[in-house]
C-alpha cells in the first residue's frame, strides 16, 4: 500500500508494491490533454494564468486559498514548459488513475451472522472485547473514558480510506452529514492492470459511509469507538468522526484530494485531522535530487508547496494536525536510499539516493504533530520511523514481534468493515473468521468484527484521540462546536504525555528470525529520536494544567 500502512499481525515491516509489468514494457505517456495543479509563487497568479497560456494550455480554475490553478495542457511537455517559469513553484499532474467501468459490478455483502463467536468475558462497565485492548491501558484510556469521554461537540476528521459508517461500533459516532469523499473509485489503471478493482455502486463514487479497504475504519475506531456494550472503546468515545476520504481503495494517496479533504476540514470546523498516508508517487520528496529529472523535481516541490500551504490554512483555521511517521525503520534525519518512489505507476520504482533535505509529506511538514509506534512492552516499534527532528510523541502501534514468536494480540485491535474482510478471504461465508487477525464480537444480536494491525497508522489515532479529549476539556464556542488553537492542543499533548527515555545502550538491537538490526536513538528524555516528547496519555490529559 502507498499510504503509510498498517502491518498486519505476523509482518514486522510495511513491503513495498510488487510491480505489474516492467517499465520498459509500459507505454509512453500519452500528450493528450491532461490536468495538472501549478503552484504559483506569492503574488504571481497573473504571471502564472500567462505562462500556462503560453505553454499552450488554458486555466480550469483557481484555487487562491492555496495559490494553484488548475490548469488543462498537453500532458508532459506542457508541464514541462511550466517548470523553468519564475512564477512557477511546482507542477503536479491531476492524476487520472484509470477509468471507471461502464458496467460497474455490485458484489453483495453478507449480513451479520447471528451466532457468535467464542466472546471475551465481559468486565462491568467494560467493553466486550476490552481485555485485549492493552493499548488503551497503556496510555491511561480505559481509566480516562470513565471521566472524559469527549464531547460531542468535537469534530474529528479521519482523511484515510474512508469510514464504514454503519459499523455497530462507529456509528452512534459517525457525522455522515458532514462526511465527504473526494476520490472515485478506478477499477484498472492506464496499463489496464487492477487498480482499485470493480466499482461496488453506480458512478464508482462510494458513499461516504464505506470503507472498501478498512484502513480508515480501523483508524476511526481508535479514535472514537463508543461506551456502547459493543466490541472495543475508543480513546475519546464521546467524540463525533467525519469521513473525509482522500485514499483510493487501492491505497495511493495523490496530492489533489489530500488538498481538497484539509481545506474542507479547515472550512466545516473540524478541531483535529488523522493523516496516517503520505501523498504519493513519491516516499521522500527531494527538490534539487540530482537522481531525478528536471520534471520529477518540480512535482516533488509541487507536493512540498501544496501540502504545506494545505496544511497552514487548516491550522490557520484552528485544525490540529496529525500524522503517522511511518513505516520504513529509517532514522528520517539520515535516510539514505528510496526504493520505493515513485509509486505510480506500479512498477515504476527505482533505487534512489536521498539525504535529510528530501521530506516525507506530511509526517516531515511544519505544523504537524508525528507520531511513533511502540508495542506492547513499550519499545519503539520494529518497523516505527524515527529521528529526533522528526519525532513528536509516540504511541502504540502494535508490534507483533515485541516478545517470544510472533503474536497478532500485541497489536492494535479495532473495527473492521465486514465487507472488506470478506472481500480479502478473511471470513468464510457464514461470516466464522479464517484468521486469528480477525475478531468476530456478537453483543446485542448483532455481530460486529475486528482485526488486529501494527503500524505508526494505528499509533496516530492514540495521539488524535487525547488530542480530542484535550479540545473537549479546554475548547470554547466556535465553528463546528469547539475550538482550541492547535498551538495550545500541541503543548497540552506535551505537558501530558509520559516521558520515555532511549534505551540504555542507545543503540537498541531487534532481532527478528534469527536477523539482527540496529536503531540507535538520539536525544534526552525530554525529546529523543524514539519517543518524542513521550508516550501519548489520555488519563494525564484529564487532569493536566492548561
Amino acid at each position: 500500500m502507498r499510504r503509510i500502512a498498517s502491518v498486519l499481525a505476523g509482518l514486522a515491516v510495511v513491503t513495498s508494491l510488487t510491480a505489474c509489468a516492467p517499465a520498459a514494457q509500459r507505454p509512453t505517456l500519452s500528450q493528450a490533454s491532461a490536468d495538472f495543479l501549478v503552484f504559483y509563487a506569492d503574488g504571481k497568479r497573473g504571471q502564472a494564468l500567462g505562462a500556462i497560456g503560453r505553454a499552450g494550455g488554458s486555466a480550469v480554475r483557481t484555487e487562491e486559498r492555496l495559490g494553484y490553478v488548475l490548469a488543462r495542457g498537453a500532458g508532459e511537455r506542457f508541464a514541462a514548459a511550466l517548470d523553468d517559469d519564475p512564477a512557477v513553484v511546482g507542477v503536479s499532474a491531476d492524476r487520472q488513475i484509470g477509468y471507471a467501468s461502464a458496467s460497474p459490478a455490485h458484489p453483495g455483502t453478507a449480513s451479520a451472522v447471528p451466532d457468535a463467536s467464542a466472546r471475551e468475558g465481559a468486565v462491568k462497565g467494560r467493553e466486550p472485547l476490552a481485555t485485549r485492548q492493552w493499548d488503551m491501558r497503556m496510555i491511561g484510556a480505559d481509566k480516562a473514558n470513565a471521566t472524559l469521554p469527549g464531547s460531542k461537540k468535537v469534530l474529528v476528521g479521519v482523511i484515510d480510506t474512508g469510514i464504514d459508517g454503519n459499523h455497530p461500533d462507529i456509528a452512534p459516532n459517525f457525522e455522515r452529514a458532514l462526511s465527504r469523499n473526494f476520490v472515485t473509485d478506478r477499477p484498472s489503471d492506464k496499463n489496464g492492470e487492477t487498480l482499485d478493482g470493480p466499482c461496488e455502486v453506480a458512478g464508482c463514487k462510494d458513499p461516504v459511509d464505506r470503507d472498501d479497504d478498512g484502513h480508515g475504519t480501523h483508524v476511526a475506531s481508535t479514535i472514537a469507538s463508543p461506551l456502547n456494550g459493543v466490541g472495543v472503546a475508543g480513546v475519546a468515545p464521546g467524540v463525533r468522526l467525519v469521513n473525509i476520504r482522500a485514499g483510493q481503495d487501492s491505497g495511493f494517496f495523490f496530492l489533489k484530494p489530500s488538498l481538497d479533504a484539509l481545506t474542507y476540514a479547515a472550512d466545516i470546523g473540524v478541531d483535529v485531522v488523522n493523516m496516517s498516508y503520505y501523498v504519493d508517487p513519491w516516499l521522500f520528496n527531494c527538490t534539487a535530487n540530482k537522481d531525478d529529472s528536471a520534471r520529477e523535481r518540480s512535482e516533488q516541490r509541487a507536493v512540498i508547496t501544496g501540502m504545506q500551504r494545505a496544511l497552514d490554512y487548516a491550522r490557520g483555521k484552528g485544525v490540529t494536525l496529525i500524522s503517522a511517521l511511518g513505516n520504513g525503520a529509517t532514522d528520517l534525519g539520515r535516510p539514505k536510499v528510496d526504493k520505493d518512489s515513485p509509486g505510480y505507476p506500479r512498477g515504476d520504482e527505482r533505487v534512489r539516493r536521498v539525504d535529510n533535505s528530501c521530506l516525507n509529506v506530511p509526517a516531515e511538514s511544519k505544523g504537524v504533530i508525528s507520531i511513533s509506534a511502540v508495542g506492547p512492552s513499550g519499545r519503539k516499534s520494529i518497523y516505527s520511523d524515527y529521528g529526533v527532528e522528526q519525532t513528536d510523541l509516540a504511541a502504540p502501534g502494535g508490534d507483533a514481534l515485541d516478545g517470544k514468536g510472533a503474536s497478532p494480540t500485541r497489536s492494535i485491535l479495532a473495527a473492521a468493515p465486514e465487507s472488506a474482510l470478506r472481500a480479502g478471504n478473511k471470513i468464510d461465508k457464514n461470516g466464522k473468521p479464517k484468521t486469528n487477525e480477525v475478531i468476530r464480537d456478537c453483543a446485542k444480536g448483532t455481530c460486529a468484527y475486528y482485526q488486529y494491525m501494527d503500524g505508526t497508522s494505528m499509533a496516530a489515532p492514540h495521539a488524535t484521540g487525547v488530542a480530542a479529549l484535550l479540545v473537549s476539556r479546554f475548547g470554547k464556542p466556535g465553528k463546528g462546536g469547539l475550538t482550541l488553537s492547535p498551538a495550545t492542543v500541541e503543548k497540552l499533548l506535551y505537558k501530558s504525555a509520559t516521558p520515555k527515555a532511549c534505551p540504555s545502550p542507545r543503540a537498541y538491537v531487534y532481532e527478528v528470525y534469527g536477523e539482527e538490526d540496529t536503531h540507535t536513538c538520539e536525544g534526552g528524555t525530554a525529546r529523543n529520536g524514539f519517543y518524542g516528547r513521550g508516550i501519548v496519555n489520555a488519563l494525564n490529559a484529564t487532569t493536566v494544567k492548561r
